[in-house]
């Protein structure tokens, strides 16, 4: 193997790594990190680590802790530019240049202020072999909700809806089972890979859901759960009320919500988070994604049916949707999945990239990702 080829390699085996913390580094990306040594032609991998829960440990001193003395001269690959400030730890290009890495393979440089280009510059004053911008397209799309935050001030958005064969989330005010087991399965796997579910107060109402992980061995992966509730209706009786003191269970409501509703709910474990309101009264979707921003979020999931669906879509907040159809129709006239602000958004090719309709169980699912 050549010397990019092997790059490429041990790129591709940090991304993999990375991925193991999506949902559960925020405020901080989910990096990975490989260290390899050459025996003759062929790469030894002797390091690997990734961004522990909460952002730390991070991914390049995990992998310098197991590579130990065997890390002197050998080879790094970090999906993102290793830090170079001092914050709860040192930084992460310090202990590579003390570990005595020779060689560092970065996907990208970090947008924060307080690293840009720095970390780089720090490997390449202590004469490290520094080469950037290997799987550079793949590395940004994994952490495209810490460059979102950092970069435009909100979360990356993932929205979920799910609707039957002619085109309905309900009927009569009621919601409808429509999903097959086997897309269950794949949504409540997206939950743990996200910071936060999102949904409307609405959907709490008519649904009282527990929004937690429940695959065997993951309730522990259960994101903090967001309601958006302008008056603050959410009622004291609901289940993400009832267990807000073991999943975190944030509200965001307007401004002049009533005062007594934050206080009732804040007694339980809820956290109340005051935003401004837009134009039409609700809460203005562009404070809640600053506002959940602003405590460190980077990764949203939104199953909040058609009316959250269209009021993020209509603010420019949906970078990719799973859109679920069910075989079955409902048969008479109820509660349009897709309100026309998300479908003109999603079915723009300019704007959106849709995937071929996959097979889900007994459903089909159209993956949408927003061009950049």
């Amino acid at each position: 193997m050549v010397s990019h080829e092997i790059d490429v390699a041990m790129m591709r085996h940090a991304l993999t790594l990375a991925r193991r913390g999506l949902g559960h580094t925020w405020p901080n990306p989910a990096v990975g990190a490989v260290i390899w040594r050459m025996d003759g032609d062929t790469p030894v991998v002797i390091g690997r680590g990734y961004t522990q829960k909460g952002g730390r440990p991070h991914a390049e001193t995990e992998a310098l802790a197991m590579a130990g003395e065997a890390a002197r001269g050998a080879s790094i690959a970090v999906t993102l530019e290793p830090c170079a400030h001092h914050g709860k730890t040192p930084p992460c290009a310090e202990a590579i240049i003390k570990a005595g890495i020779a060689r560092v393979v970065s996907a990208l440089e970090d947008p924060d202020p307080r690293v840009k280009g720095g970390g780089h510059q720090m490997l390449r004053d202590a004469r490290v072999d520094v080469v950037t911008g290997v799987c550079a397209d793949d590395a940004y799309e994994l952490n495209r909700g810490f460059f979102l935050r950092v970069t435009h001030n909100r979360p990356f958005v993932t929205l979920k809806l799910a609707r039957t064969a002619d085109g309905f989330a309900g009927a009569d005010g009621k919601p409808l089972m429509i999903s097959s087991a086997v897309s269950k399965h794949r949504v409540h796997m997206q939950r743990a890979m996200h910071d936060v579910i999102m949904v409307g107060v609405g959907t709490v109402i008519a649904d009282n859901p527990d929004l937690t992980c429940r695959l065997p061995g993951m309730m522990h992966m259960s994101p903090i759960r967001v309601i958006v509730d302008t008056h603050c209706d959410t009622p004291l009786t609901a289940r993400v009320v009832e267990t807000a003191t073991k999943v975190p269970t944030w509200i965001v409501t307007a401004n002049n919500a009533a005062p007594e509703r934050e206080e009732m709910l804040t007694r339980l474990g809820v956290t109340v988070i005051r935003v401004a309101q837009g134009a039409a009264g609700h809460v203005a979707i562009p404070a809640v994604m600053e506002a959940l921003a602003a405590r460190g979020i980077t990764r949203i999931f939104s199953e909040g049916g058609p009316t959250l669906a269209e009021a993020l879509a209509v603010a420019d907040c949906v970078d990719c949707a799973d859109i679920i159809t069910s075989p079955e129709p409902l048969g008479r006239q109820g509660s349009v999945a897709l309100r026309s602000g998300l479908a003109q958004r999603l079915t723009d090719p300019s704007l959106f990239l849709a995937s071929w309709p996959e097979p889900s169980g007994r459903d089909t699912v159209i993956h949408y990702e927003r061009r950049r």
